[in-house]
């Protein structure tokens, strides 16, 4: 396991936290986990689909197991924080967007979104019949993690600007908020690309340090308030056609639990999965009026633009071609997105044309 990395200097909220975070097991085979999390408590969506898959398994295991959540900020602070805590072992697991530690690995950009990437349904399809949950626990293996999705964002939104994009060379120079190989791509077009937690995009941008910036969609944008600084925004981005969250354990601890409470954890994440996604998508268009009727003026990224991004995106999967797990990975990815696409594109795409055309 020579890439696994037991990373210091983790951002430990108080003192001594390190030796009380990850807790050993409790009285008459009842265990607890310590999970940190990326959102801030009490995020649309995000934060809800952590306290729903730790919900699930509680009752799963009929409270035997607990875990114990803990938001952005409340032990860890930053969003490298949390990998460290987890792969050292000084906390048990987290839940975040696994695209936050291409750093680490860029392989991991798959299984939250890539650029031109998987739509939900065909990321269900890979991560659950065509290898993407085996090669997750592959890669997690490198650093000493037992990783499972567990949440789903569905399509996210181009994000928020303060002026309109009308060429490609309008963002030479942004000051731009998103994380991922997304953001690697927006930095080849000569963006100044930023990766910031949920809870401090508001003030970033409210301030100027930022010019605009992704989050998520409709609802949960219209909870962070981003539409109290910009009414320009693009609905529908390149990055994230269906962003997968994950929970990841370490396995050290993981492995020391029983098969049940094991089983608990995975079950619980395919159930949170599904929840979180069909959350956002009922949540989304009520939200989207609401915007507009405020005043949000909705846009899409002209064609050009949509092939510099292309451009840009090519580049940067290439530029990682070189990893052979990345490469083993994006094959896996595409070969199931190939012949995901080709199917949905006759029977699901034709038809939502055709009921839109006879319906209206």
């Amino acid at each position: 396991m020579e890439r696994r990395k037991f990373l210091t200097g983790t951002a430990l909220v108080g003192a001594g936290a390190a030796s009380t975070l990850a807790t050993p097991a409790l009285s008459q085979g009842r265990e607890k986990l310590t999970m940190v999390t990326a959102w801030g408590r009490g995020a649309a969506g995000v934060f809800d689909a952590a306290q729903h898959f730790a919900d699930g398994v509680s009752a799963i295991t009929d409270g035997t197991l607990e875990i114990d959540i803990k938001a952005q900020g409340e032990l860890v602070t930053g969003l490298p924080g949390l990998f460290d805590a987890v792969t050292s072992g000084q906390a048990d697991m987290y839940h975040a967007a696994d695209y936050y530690y291409v750093g680490q690995h860029p392989g991991f950009a798959f299984f939250t979104a890539v650029p031109f990437g998987m739509t939900p349904n065909e990321m269900h399809n890979w991560y659950y019949h065509m290898g993407g949950q085996e090669l997750h626990l592959e890669l997690g293996e490198e650093f000493g993690l037992v990783s499972h999705i567990a949440g789903n964002t569905g399509p996210q939104a181009g994000g928020w600007f303060r002026k309109e994009i009308n060429s490609a060379d309008d963002f030479n120079g942004l000051k731009f908020r998103m994380p991922g190989l997304g953001g690697k791509a927006l930095g080849k077009l000569g963006a100044s690309v930023q990766t910031l937690p949920g809870g401090e995009i508001y003030q970033a941008l409210a301030s100027g340090a930022l010019d605009g910036t992704e989050w998520i969609g409709p609802w949960a944008d219209e909870k962070a308030g981003f539409q109290e600084i910009t009414k320009i925004y693009y609905t529908s981005g390149f990055h994230e056609p269906g962003a997968a969250l994950t929970v990841a354990t370490n396995a050290d601890r993981y492995n020391g639990l029983s098969a049940q409470h094991q089983a608990a954890i995975k079950v619980a994440s395919a159930e949170t999965e599904l929840w979180s996604l069909h959350q956002f998508l009922s949540k989304n268009s009520e939200a989207l009026e609401r915007l507009i009727a405020g005043g949000v003026k909705t846009l899409e990224f002209p064609d050009d633009v949509w092939d510099a991004f292309g451009e840009a995106s090519k580049e940067v999967m290439d530029e990682n071609m070189s990893d052979p797990l990345f490469a083993k990975i994006s094959a896996s990815a595409s070969n199931s997105m190939r012949l995901s696409a080709s199917w949905d594109t006759l029977s699901s795409v034709a038809y939502a044309r055709q009921r839109t055309r006879v319906l209206g």
